[in-house]
């Protein structure tokens, strides 16, 4: 019996070796547990070189921002704004991401110059929508601004990019988002700054907004110092900075590779000592005061909550408390964003519940119609984004959610491995009225009176381009492991491949010849989870399992199963007193004949 339709994918690596001394390898930092080398080895960092690299990144691994395309240009450009006291106006996306991005530009602006001229602005994202809006940007001008620099947001943005140089406007777009696949239609504009424009010869071409904005920040203070090396304050701020780029290079779901793994792992070492107040409010709000940020409560408990300002609020809130705002109000701002975040999730229920209904009763979860494409009056733009998420989750395949209104149909979709989501929007352009994003993620316009066809023929797409292969999701194994293996210490050794996230999953382990050492206890509201007691020879360990309450009645005390599991260590015992356990999480579970 297995216990949810995934499939398998199986370990590459071998069997677990006979002693924990097989696991160190040569040029590896420290001795490595047998567990940990094997899962290093099943992902290719098995060379003691390379997974030296991987388990020890420096800031030296950095890519140089001058390899960045027109970043110099743009910096310049800047700093010639500065000398010259022209207002410079940050053009801002309403999501993590492009609040943080906003803010670090911000920041090293006024570091550099602390009577800059300088604002900041962020579309509603109801009342104007995604990316570069012509009308703001005009008024922008009108107001004075000299310069207007994106960031996060512009790649495709042509007749915005004509509405600002029209008004008088210097643009320069800084994005990361998916180039027009014509690029002859790249914006004209002073600077783009994109890791991969054509001809680019940067190292790597995943960065985030927020990481594009670093890497225009860092070359606009090394040009300001005239010199590679900083000042020890500018130092510092950059070091600051590298938090909120690591917040938005999580929450963007980008790779943890390359110079996004070295961006997560010290701007998350860096949360914890930031000098930045609006952060610093942030993880006060959020109860984290204190404690060592991980990715996962990035994703799951900070971005939500920025994320809740642009869907239920303006994230222009969020952009002040990065930026302008004293503690006080640093603090107002992060715990109204609390109850935004509170606010979210009872849409997001009762938005979820609606379009799983008209999803199924329209046929969009069958082999047949592999997309679901819904509009509805009523659903939230700032929520069906995350809607996308939990439907992609629930029936994996690609997911598109608009709100019908006023004659225009606008929201988010959201994709899978296998199928990308802004080249079928591009073969859809016709009958759109705008859309913008990247393989995984996009927003989308298009008027209600052709959404139909539109659906009809994104659906079509789809069935073309997915397999029913596709639709069933896999579940990747690092290795095969024991019981006995999963001690506190094995499974510590594992943390040291974070920060984990998309292409740098957290380490899942196969455990076989193992028995439920007794009946599945309930857990949580409603029984929705479980607890598990596994056993293997007079080792006995607790599991839980997510989401798993259904299948209570399936699991029995004495069945032998396999289990794919992710270790963890679990703090609930320390923090009453006892010592940290071994605790891992079920991804799934077969019966054995």
């Amino acid at each position: 019996m297995r216990g949810m339709t995934h499939r398998w994918l199986l370990p590459t690596a071998g069997p677990p070796a006979a002693s924990d001394g097989a696991g160190t390898r040569a040029g590896t930092p420290g001795a490595l547990s047998a567990l940990a080398a094997r899962v290093l080895a099943a992902r290719g960092l098995g060379d003691g070189e390379t997974g030296a690299r991987f388990l020890e990144p420096k800031l030296a691994d950095l890519h140089n921002p001058s390899l960045l395309p027109g970043v110099d240009q743009a910096a310049q450009r800047i700093l010639d704004a500065l000398n010259a006291r022209e207002r410079i106006a940050i053009y801002g996306d309403y999501d993590v991401d492009g609040v943080c991005a906003a803010a670090i530009l911000h920041h090293v602006i006024l570091h550099i110059r602390p009577d800059a001229d300088v604002v900041a602005y962020v579309p509603h994202r109801i009342d104007e929508g995604y990316g570069l809006n012509a009308e703001a940007l005009r008024k922008l001008a009108h107001d004075g601004a000299r310069l207007i620099v994106s960031v996060d947001c512009g790649v495709t943005a042509r007749e915005p990019a004509l509405a600002a140089r029209d008004a008088g406007a210097d643009l320069i777009i800084t994005d990361h988002h998916n180039l027009p696949s014509d690029h002859a239609l790249l914006p004209h504009a002073y600077a783009i700054v994109h890791p991969r424009l054509p001809g680019s010869a940067y190292p790597f071409g995943e960065l985030c907004g927020a990481g594009v904005a670093f890497k225009l920040a860092w070359r606009l203070a090394t040009l300001a110092h005239g010199s590679e090396r900083v000042a020890e304050p500018t130092r510092r701020l950059l070091l600051d900075l590298l938090a909120l780029a690591a917040l938005g290079t999580i929450a963007d779901i980008v790779p943890l590779l390359d110079e996004n793994r070295v961006i997560a792992r010290f701007g998350l070492g860096r949360l914890r000592s930031t000098d930045l107040i609006g952060l610093n409010a942030l993880i006060e709000a959020a109860d984290l005061a204190g404690s060592n940020i991980d990715a996962e409560q990035v994703g799951f408990v900070l971005g939500p909550r920025l994320n809740a300002c642009g869907r239920m609020g303006h994230a222009r809130d969020a952009v002040e408390m990065f930026t302008t705002a004293t503690r006080g109000r640093a603090l107002q701002i992060a715990r109204e964003l609390n109850r935004l975040n509170d606010q979210r999730r009872a849409s997001e229920r009762a938005i979820a519940a609606q379009a799983v209904e008209m999803a199924e009763a329209a046929g969009m979860t069958a082999d047949d119609r592999r997309a679901i494409v819904l509009a509805c009056e009523g659903w939230s733009p700032g929520v069906i984004g995350i809607v996308c998420s939990r439907l992609v989750e629930r029936y994996h395949r690609p997911t598109l959610l608009l709100q019908r209104d006023n004659g225009l149909c606008q929201g988010s979709g959201r994709s899978i491995d296998g199928f990308c989501l802004h080249d079928a929007l591009e073969s859809c352009a016709d009958l759109l009225d705008r859309f913008g994003g990247h393989d995984m993620a996009a927003g989308l316009a298009v008027s209600a009176d052709r959404f139909d066809a539109f659906a009809e023929r994104f659906i079509a797409l789809a069935n073309e381009r997915l397999s029913p292969d596709h639709l069933t999701p896999s579940l990747r194994i690092d290795c095969d492991a024991s019981l006995e293996e999963l001690t506190p210490d094995a499974v510590r050794q594992l943390e040291r491949l974070g920060p984990f996230g998309r292409s740098n999953p957290a380490p899942s382990v196969r455990l076989t010849g193992v028995r439920l050492a007794g009946p599945p206890e309930p857990l949580g509201a409603h029984g929705k989870h479980l607890a598990l007691r596994i056993g293997a020879g007079t080792r006995v360990m607790r599991v839980v399992a997510w989401n798993w309450g259904q299948r209570r009645a399936q699991l029995h005390a004495g069945d032998e199963v396999e289990l794919v599991v992710e270790p963890k260590i679990s703090t609930w015992n320390a923090r009453r007193g006892g010592l940290p356990a071994v605790e891992p999480t079920l991804k799934d579970l077969a019966r054995r004949a």
